[in-house]
């Protein structure tokens, strides 16, 4: 495939990010201060391994945080059970520390070195992946022209190109198109995104579904669910899952509200930063709402009003706790977050007016009556008292939902079929 030439611009920012490349201690010391780097794994953002590589062909995915790396377990699991061996690498402190318990013990996990080129080299001198797979929208300029520069094929799997995002490439147009015309394969999740990214320059485009709707459910430790449900026994509970600043405050004044018609209402407020949990227990207990940290190890007992779920991968955990999820980052301006998994674990969905990330979901959620739409605490109280109190409501709600997303399923088998010449031809190479 012929390449497309770099642009000016993009010949500026490799200058730029060789020039910086000795000041990068400086940047990630401060993000080590604000608790954005694992102290004992920095040497990985400069490209140095802190494992061997694998024997064999190596898949070398990558994806910037939880999400991505949620919505690749099962394909990684697919290319496990063909005899590849996989590295995963992730950008964020709370990704790396799911990597721990979720993956399996074979596929290694690295932090993703920074973008510049000094570091991508030494990561690729190191790993020799046979192929690249990035998840979502990860166009990182060093990283792609390195890999591309070693004739590695590069695959963007589960893509997507939000309106936003496309806005932002546009005004540099040329520069996308020589990025993603280095791109062999763009696995899109939605018609609108294979639009999007054909029309910035990738020169193969296949609309393969979002990998997220073929995602198990998360797991959950046994032991702590019963000690989670003994300790709420005969409560009934609400659920406010990957809230941001301005949107507790809403949450905890539909418990106020709700509290009054729902005897032993218990709110699991779950704030995306989980860092962020002693400023929400602040502020449920100046609103007269008694409210406990799991991180400090407390269970809620009968005075608690509501339970700060400030802990990493144990979403799954408060899911099935729960009857009832709202889905944040929707009544604050974030785009919303992904309701897949509370849906296939039995939870009635309730969300903002903000979902642009999910914005073909929540629509046909929305229209065959599986989610419904609050906009403040009054909206949000009046819905959830609905689905808590009316057992038949609430089982319509969860049941059209399950149907929605399950219409949205197969795109795990359509993203292998993808790439599967790919693999035969690693195999090929390799004999």
């Amino acid at each position: 495939m012929a390449r497309a030439p770099t642009t000016l611009l993009i010949r500026l920012y490799r200058f730029a990010t060789w020039l910086a490349t000795p000041f990068i201690g400086l940047l990630l010391w401060r993000r080590l201060t604000r608790g954005k780097e694992e102290r004992g794994r920095l040497r990985e953002r400069y490209g140095r391994a802190s494992a061997a590589r694998p024997k064999g062909p190596l898949i070398w995915l990558h994806g910037a945080s939880v999400g991505e790396m949620l919505a690749v377990l099962p394909l990684i699991d697919r290319l496990r059970g063909r005899g590849f061996k996989v590295l995963l690498t992730s950008g964020t402190v709370t990704s790396a520390r799911l990597a721990t318990t979720r993956l399996p013990p074979d596929v290694v996990h690295q932090f993703v070195p920074l973008d510049s080129p000094l570091f991508v080299r030494r990561f690729l001198k190191h790993w020799r992946p046979d192929l690249v797979l990035l998840v979502e929208s990860e166009l990182w300029p060093n990283l792609i022209l390195e890999v591309n520069a070693r004739h590695i094929p590069l695959v963007l799997v589960n893509a997507r190109m939000s309106p936003k995002s496309f806005a932002s490439w546009q005004r540099v147009g040329s520069s996308a198109g020589a990025l993603l015309g280095r791109v062999d394969l763009c696995l899109a999740q939605a018609p609108d995104d294979g639009a999007r990214l054909k029309q910035l320059g990738a020169p193969r485009v296949i609309v393969t579904g979002n990998l997220k709707f073929d995602s198990p459910p998360p797991p959950v430790d046994i032991i702590a669910f019963d000690r989670l449900r003994y300790a709420t026994a005969g409560r009934t509970a609400l659920v406010a899952a990957s809230t941001h600043p301005g949107e507790e405050e809403i949450v905890i004044e539909a418990h106020r509200q709700l509290a009054e018609r729902v005897p032993g209402l218990i709110t699991v407020i779950a704030p995306r930063h989980p860092e962020r949990g002693p400023e929400v227990a602040r502020l449920a207990n100046e609103a007269g709402c008694p409210a406990v940290l799991r991180s400090d190890g407390y269970l809620p007992d009968r005075g608690t009003a509501i339970y700060i779920a400030d802990t990493i991968g144990e979403l799954g955990l408060f899911y099935r706790l729960g009857r009832v999820a709202l889905l944040g980052g929707s009544l604050a301006r974030k785009g919303g977050q992904n309701p897949i998994e509370p849906i296939k674990l039995d939870l009635a969905i309730l969300h903002g007016p903000h979902t642009t990330n999910f914005d073909d979901l929540y629509r046909a959620l929305d229209a065959d009556e599986g989610a419904a739409t609050v906009i403040d605490a009054p909206s949000l109280a009046a819905a959830s008292f609905t689905l808590l109190t009316d057992g038949a409501a609430r089982q319509h709600m969860v049941e059209a939902a399950q149907a929605t997303i399950e219409s949205f399923g197969g795109a795990l088998d359509r993203s292998l079929a993808a790439i599967d010449p790919y693999l035969v031809q690693i195999r090929l190479e390799r004999r």
